[in-house]
């Protein structure tokens, strides 16, 4: 088993940002060296050559796609997204005839195909404008291109009869080699854009912001200022979804909103 501590650590992130612009000071550490350490496994490297490969840009995209997590499925935990049919969804549409989505952290694009899937549904797909970012742009690509392994649409299918979806699920991709492409026309009203949630301007205002699970791999500082961006984000009586092991109550920012849904992390934002 490879060794690492906090002064390699220390060495890692100073030469990512020095370099590259990228700042994971503030990752939870133990996730942060936990990805690290499976860097150096999988390229059999120590730290001190782990360092000088990191000066070949190449490299570090390959390292960013492994620092930042892109694990995720389509229609992941049904019950939010019934709650987000059913209730967030119909609440913006009594105020406003055209919706602003930011799917922020959007990793390889499930969750977008899932919004869009839902969208149609309600038939109102053409009413929607999302913008879907990350901070990774290989795995943008990916979320682009649309294109998932037939293997995992078994447990996207299961999400989605537990969502309650209106047809099935196998109708919104074709079947190519092994791989489930997703219909291309449920995208066209989405943006996909590099955005950075620790350095990032914000850039836009919204009705609802999604950034679900990626706030558990950032420390309480790092938190509370992407919060605050979301907060800025968002157009008065927003809302904003985060992961079902988030929270907003301990942030600077909490009194700004009210909680809609505890169970499924919905808030909605009361004050500027």
């Amino acid at each position: 088993m490879k060794e690492i501590d906090i002064a390699d650590l220390k060495r890692i992130t100073e030469l990512v940002k020095t370099k590259y612009n990228y700042d994971f000071t503030n990752y939870a550490m133990s996730s942060f060296k936990r990805r690290i350490l499976r860097i150096l496994e999988l390229h059999n490297l120590n730290v001190d050559e782990l360092i000088k490969k990191l000066y070949d840009p190449a490299f570090m995209e390959d390292f960013l796609n492994e620092i930042t997590v892109n694990v995720t499925e389509m229609f992941r935990d049904p019950p939010f997204w019934r709650v987000l049919r059913d209730d967030i969804i119909p609440a913006i549409m009594l105020n406003h005839q055209k919706i602003r989505i930011w799917h922020a952290g959007c990793s390889s694009g499930e969750e977008v195909f899932s919004m869009a899937i839902m969208l149609r549904e309600m038939g109102i797909l053409d009413n929607v404008s999302l913008i879907a970012t990350d901070l990774d742009s290989n795995i943008l690509d990916n979320a682009k291109a649309g294109v998932y392994n037939l293997k995992n649409m078994e447990l996207n299918e299961k999400n989605y009869i537990r969502f309650q979806g209106t047809s099935s699920l196998s109708k919104y991709y074709k079947e190519s080699n092994g791989k489930a492409v997703m219909d291309k026309t449920l995208v066209e009203n989405v943006s996909y854009r590099k955005h950075d949630l620790v350095k990032g301007e914000v850039f836009n205002k919204f009705d609802l912001v999604l950034c679900r699970n990626v706030m558990i791999y950032f420390n309480q500082t790092l938190q509370n200022e992407v919060l605050k961006k979301f907060h800025e984000s968002l157009f008065k009586y927003g809302y904003l979804a985060i992961g079902s092991k988030e929270s907003l109550i301990w942030c600077d920012i909490a009194s700004k909103f009210i909680v809609v849904n505890n169970e499924e992390k919905v808030y909605k934002k009361i004050k500027d």
